[in-house]
């Protein structure tokens, strides 16, 4: 199959925008939790109706500071209800919000809030501030700054006591579908961001469909707790997808505090990207190992994948139920306590899940639905239903959503959740749309049930001097699994082979080396020359490499001294690698790889 398209299941509105969910939420369920901040050691629940009043008391402190309708706002703030409350008031006071990363450099917010037009400024911290004030003196159209930890908020609530909720109600209903209700910025791992103008239409319409789509994970007492960030696309899209369902939702973006939030907070579904759950399973593999249980979480680890596997084949050996009914015992439930006990569901995107993964958490009793899409689709353009699952795929077509596989691979997405263009940028915007499809750069495979398969980025594809086409993801996933490993990124462009750069996770390196006999208080640096560590890596490789022919098999990898991270520029905001600022930074090593002795098996150039 090449081609698939799901109609959409909501008759479309091209009058409605955003707030009219909000407006409708509080109609149907006025007095149901729809957030809950934190309270002590608790959380405190605001209702649909409460936080419906405090959107139209923020909307009028906005008008009162002489935001016009259409006037764009910069947010800077990190995961908490403030920026879900912002977003809302900021539709209510006719204007649109230009979400900025609470990691972005100085020089990323001022390309941000002067390619946008931004005339005002929301921040969260004083560090926030502090960023954005050295590059305000070239931001002259940026006049006004708020400071949420000052609580600015109260007082902006305070200040608009005096404008009449007429003026509210009119200027929440100037915006129509097709009107931009947001200026998303891609994280930039190709070149300078761009402006992705999102409409109401996008939201609103995509919010109603995968409501229907996704109907047992969002409902009646459903909850979710937010950790990632709120500035990026896929969080944003669920914040507004849980207004619109009714689901309440909590905040924690310390992710150190993330399972205490959860054993209280208590959600029924979460939100992650790949790497939370790798390092959910690593650390529960070296906490077990410490306490000289890691044998037992391996064989539970081993059968729950077997169990799962055996439930998509259509039968349960016996033998395999009685061994999985003791590790659920053992194991498995007090891993479902660690996330809070309640937990039925997870929505993942942004990088490949993996097999294994997919089926642990599965056994655990969380179904993990792998999801894809990008700032430009809204989001999710696929996503693995409840009732339409299939491990490794990223599901089918949302409603209203069509997908098509080019000839050369490429994936191509139309419907209601492709953006309306880049900002200012007709140039950028011809090169990815043709008519009404999306070219995503990705690479994928449509199977018959229409479910998509993604197989690389069409950019990143590697092609060696001998004419062999590599997929770096085939390679780097496997790899990224293991918990030594930070990051991967596999070279070899126009080269006799194909090598790599891995970076230690700083987190789980001490565990790891206490756990296997070696001085736990090693550096980076010092750890990326430990024999045994150099062995686990090479483990690694090598179980990743049998995924793969020989002319695609990594021949030579180095450990490098030091770790990829956003503060580095190597890293985007969800902790995708930034794979040609890699390449070029890191040019010199490269250029050792391939100027040293032929290729063996096993050589690494650790240093």
């Amino acid at each position: 199959m090449d081609q698939y398209f799901v109609p959409p299941v909501v008759a479309a509105d091209p009058e409605a925008n955003t707030t009219d969910l909000l407006i409708e939420r509080v109609r149907l369920t006025p007095d149901d939790a729809l957030f809950a901040v934190p309270d002590g050691a608790g959380w405190r629940d605001i209702t649909a109706a409460e936080f419906l009043t405090q959107v139209r008391a923020v909307a009028k402190g906005l008008v009162a500071a002489g935001i016009q309708p259409g006037d764009k706002i910069g947010l800077m703030c990190k995961t908490r209800y403030e920026w879900s409350l912002i977003d809302f008031a900021t539709w209510f006071a006719g204007a649109v919000l230009v979400p900025v990363y609470e990691t972005s450099s100085p020089a990323q917010v001022q390309w941000n809030l002067s390619d946008s037009g931004a005339i005002a400024m929301i921040v969260e911290t004083a560090d926030h501030f502090a960023r954005f004030d050295e590059v305000h003196p070239d931001l002259p159209l940026v006049t006004t700054v708020w400071q949420v930890d000052l609580g600015d908020l109260d007082k902006l609530a305070a200040s608009g006591a005096g404008v009449p909720d007429e003026e509210i109600e009119r200027r929440r209903r100037l915006a129509k579908g097709s009107d931009l209700a947001t200026l998303i910025y891609t994280s930039g791992t190709m070149g300078r961001p761009k402006g992705c103008i999102l409409t109401h239409s996008n939201f609103v319409e995509l919010s109603r469909n995968a409501a229907v789509a996704m109907k047992d994970v969002l409902a009646g007492g459903a909850s979710t707790l937010l950790f990632i960030t709120t500035a990026h696309v896929f969080a944003r899209f669920i914040s507004i997808l849980c207004v619109h369902g009714g689901v309440k939702v909590g905040h924690q973006a310390d992710t150190k505090q993330l399972l205490p939030a959860l054993g209280s907070f208590k959600p029924t579904f979460l939100l992650a990207v790949p790497r939370v759950f790798e390092k959910v399973y690593n650390s529960s593999e070296q906490k077990a190992e410490t306490g000289g249980k890691g044998k037992i979480f391996r064989s539970a680890a081993a059968v729950a994948v077997e169990h799962s596997e055996a439930l998509d084949a259509g039968h349960v050996p016996l033998g395999l139920k009685l061994r999985f009914a003791l590790f659920d015992r053992l194991v498995y439930s007090k891993l479902r306590a660690a996330l809070g006990g309640r937990v039925k569901y997870a929505v993942s995107g942004s990088a490949p899940l993996g097999h294994r993964l997919g089926h642990f958490y599965r056994s655990l009793g969380v179904k993990i639905l792998e999801g894809y899409g990008l700032t430009e689709t809204t989001a999710p353009a696929t996503v693995n239903l409840t009732d339409k699952f299939k491990i490794g795929t990223v599901g089918p077509a949302l409603p209203g959503v069509g997908l098509k596989i080019a000839d050369d691979g490429e994936i191509l997405v139309k419907g209601i959740n492709v953006f309306a263009g880049y900002w200012q940028n007709e140039a950028a915007t011809a090169e990815v749309m043709q008519g009404e499809w999306f070219h995503t750069g990705d690479i994928g495979a449509l199977d018959s049930d229409g479910f998509l398969t993604i197989t690389g980025r069409k950019k990143e594809i590697i092609v060696t001097a001998g004419g062999k086409n590599v997929a770096p993801a085939a390679l780097e996933d496997p790899i990224r699994s293991n918990p030594l490993v930070g990051q991967v990124v596999v070279v070899g462009d126009q080269k006799p082979f194909i090598s790599a750069l891995i970076t230690l996770d700083s987190e789980m390196l001490p565990v790891w080396l206490g756990n296997n006999g070696q001085p736990a208080d090693l550096s980076l640096a010092q750890a990326a020359l430990n024999p045994a560590v150099l062995a686990e890596i090479q483990r690694a490789v090598d179980a990743a490499n049998a995924l793969v022919s020989r002319a695609e098999s990594i021949r030579k990898f180095v450990v490098l001294p030091d770790d990829f991270t956003e503060a580095s520029g190597h890293l985007t905001p969800k902790l995708s690698i930034k794979r040609a600022v890699i390449v070029k930074d890191y040019a010199d090593t490269i250029a050792g790889i391939y100027s040293s002795a032929p290729a063996t098996e096993g050589v690494s150039l650790a240093h």
